[in-house]
């Protein structure tokens, strides 16, 4: 498994990505050897946050815990992920297609836009390949990923863009394109 380990308003010794990596090389059980591992360390409102991203066979598992100790929010981040792990396996090896999640090379780009008295300002921009898959694919990784939404080019629509989100209620909502 490879590692990165990022820092944001803190400077952490070695011993603490040291046990990072070896918290979270326990889940290398379930990726192959092509896994990559974004460990963020952060610290805010006096609470030391951890938020470790794992990408293995074009899946992503993310978990974000926050704690007053550093060494506690890793533990607690790799057992968030480890019930992910385990609470989706089953269904994905029994419900999707062996390739659910392979990516194909085609890039779209999105970005949020900030609104400021008439101006628009994008901040950031996301870009990342996006394949067919089905509206239960597209809701289990957006799931996974613990958002709000995903945007995915929908199967059952003749592959056109579509957006998965969690509503209020619990439930999930379908923005499809129709023109």
């Amino acid at each position: 498994m490879k590692f990165q380990f990022s820092e944001k308003k803190v400077s952490l010794p070695s011993s603490v990505h040291a046990y990072a990596e070896k918290k979270v090389m326990k889940l290398e059980r379930f990726f192959r050897d092509d896994a990559e591992a974004l460990v963020a360390f952060s610290v805010e409102k006096d609470r030391n946050k951890v938020e470790i991203t794992v990408h293995a066979a074009n899946t992503y598992f993310r978990a974000s815990e926050a704690t007053s100790d550093m060494y506690a929010s890793i533990d607690a981040a790799v057992s968030t992920i480890e019930r992910q792990i385990r609470k989706n396996k089953t269904r994905l090896a029994r419900r999707l297609r062996q390739d659910a999640f392979v990516r194909s090379a085609e890039v779209t780009s999105f970005a949020p836009e900030a609104e400021e008295e008439g101006h628009f300002e994008i901040v950031r921009v996301k870009e990342f390949p996006m394949k067919p898959m089905t509206r239960e694919e597209a809701i289990l990784q957006m799931n996974l990923l613990e958002h709000n939404f995903f945007a995915f080019k929908d199967e059952e629509n003749g592959e056109a863009f579509a957006v998965v989100y969690k509503r209020n209620d619990g439930g999930y909502g379908l923005i499809e394109n129709i023109g």
